[in-house]
């Protein structure tokens, strides 16, 4: 048991050494959850915010005058083993730390979780990302030079695909047959939201209003469901997916194959649903054919009929991934990583009319969303990926609602980002 290791360690006075790329709420919210965890310690936390690296080991009790700033790493490694805390704005600093064990990414940020890993794969350091959006940009290469390099990638428990990885492993190792995976969005979809139409709602959780928006406008279900697909083989029916209405009472039903009355129009559909009953959880829905085992799951009050769903009614996100990054470092064991064949995309498309010249700004804000679909299909439009949008410049004219493509913009083709997705749409398929 993983309680049982982490308490040796505990005792043993030898926790696992985290060092953590952190932002926001998100990367603040993960040191407090550490810090809950026997035998196991963040102690380097690299931030373009280094006051607010500070204020997250602070908040957890920890004296300022025990953290150390320094992008330095030997004068870090020094104030490691004098039992200090180190904050750095240098991404690749954990990396390069012996006192550091693994290396986690909470960011949203494609670039900053592809530079993250990509540092802790040429410095021979475990990663494990808490970033769905790095996983679905550039996850496919970041296996494979993991793999060539003998060092464990993956993505952490507690978003919606690793929640849905954990009952995808369930239902498949008892022989079901997937028909569906999905979640429940916990609002409405609105692809024309903005930081400005979500204002409201921002400050009442006290969130950034820019990713409140990429809630609403589905960039962040699009990013949730391609990283759950190309880590199953699970496909989305159309682009976008249908994001239907559901109930725990109705989604096996809707999501039952068309030859049964359902909408699903093969076996292994990727999508999600909307509704407040489901939000904020996953699921599964699987057809049962043996009419012992559709009697046991209504006895135990799992479902009724053909069609069966399995349903998690939360997910923690970063409240839960130190159980993975335990697993990871451990027992060596993967929580999710993309298969080695690509099977969704998530596309960039015109939330307004784009003029040549003009930026494109962060999910969830005023210039692009993303939206799910095929690989294939992304590939045949060459549309441009939408994690790759934040800070690329546009150089024609592209009207609201288009597929922006690659020959739309200019990239920064020295970020690791996209040197890294260059390396990875040149690796065969098929």
């Amino acid at each position: 048991m993983i309680r049982q290791q982490l308490l040796r360690r505990q005792a043993g006075g030898n926790p696992i050494r985290v060092g953590a790329s952190v932002m926001g709420w998100m990367g603040s919210g993960f040191v407090a959850a550490v810090a809950r965890v026997p035998g196991m310690e963040v102690t380097v936390l690299a931030s373009d915010d280094v006051a607010g690296a500070f204020r997250s080991f602070t908040d957890t009790g920890l004296p300022r005058e025990a953290i150390v700033e320094t992008d330095d790493p030997a004068r870090a490694m020094d104030a490691l083993r004098r039992g200090r805390r180190v904050v750095t704005a240098s991404r690749s600093l954990p990396a390069r730390l012996e006192a550091v064990d693994i290396v986690v990414d909470a960011t949203w940020s494609p670039a900053v979780g592809a530079e993250v890993a990509h540092a802790c794969i040429r410095h021979g350091k475990d990663v494990v990302l808490i970033n769905i959006e790095a996983d679905v940009t550039v996850g496919r290469i970041l296996k494979r030079l993991a793999r060539e390099a003998g060092v464990l990638y993956t993505v952490s428990s507690g978003d919606e695909p690793g929640c849905l990885m954990e009952l995808y492993d369930f239902v498949t190792s008892l022989g079901y047959e997937v028909i569906a995976i999905g979640k429940g969005k916990n609002n409405p979809l609105n692809p024309a939201a903005t930081p400005e139409t979500v204002a409201g709602a921002a400050r009442r959780v006290n969130k950034n209003p820019y990713q409140v928006a990429s809630y609403v406008d589905g960039t962040k279900t699009m990013f949730e469901m391609a990283c759950a697909a190309n880590a199953t083989g699970c496909r989305p029916m159309q682009r976008g997916m249908t994001g239907p209405q559901a109930t725990l009472e109705t989604v096996s039903q809707i999501f039952a194959l068309e030859e049964d009355g359902g909408i699903s129009r093969f076996p292994g559909v990727v999508d999600f649903v909307q509704g407040p009953e489901m939000a904020g959880g996953v699921f599964v829905t699987v057809r049962v054919e043996d009419p012992r085992l559709q009697a046991d799951l209504e006895y135990l009050k799992v479902g009724r009929g053909k069609y069966v769903t399995f349903f998690r009614p939360y997910h923690l996100w970063f409240l839960e991934a130190p159980i993975s990054v335990a697993r990871a470092y451990l027992n060596r064991e993967v929580w999710l990583e993309p298969l080695d064949e690509p099977v969704a995309e998530v596309m960039a498309v015109a939330k307004r009319d784009l003029r040549a010249g003009e930026m494109l700004d962060d999910f969830g804000g005023y210039t692009t969303y993303g939206v799910i679909d095929l690989a294939a299909e992304a590939r045949r439009l060459n549309a441009l990926p939408v994690g790759l949008t934040p800070g690329a410049k546009v150089v024609q004219s592209v009207a609201a609602g288009s597929i922006l493509t690659w020959d739309d913009v200019e990239l920064d083709e020295g970020s690791v980002v996209v040197r890294l997705r260059r390396q990875q749409d040149a690796l065969p398929v098929g």
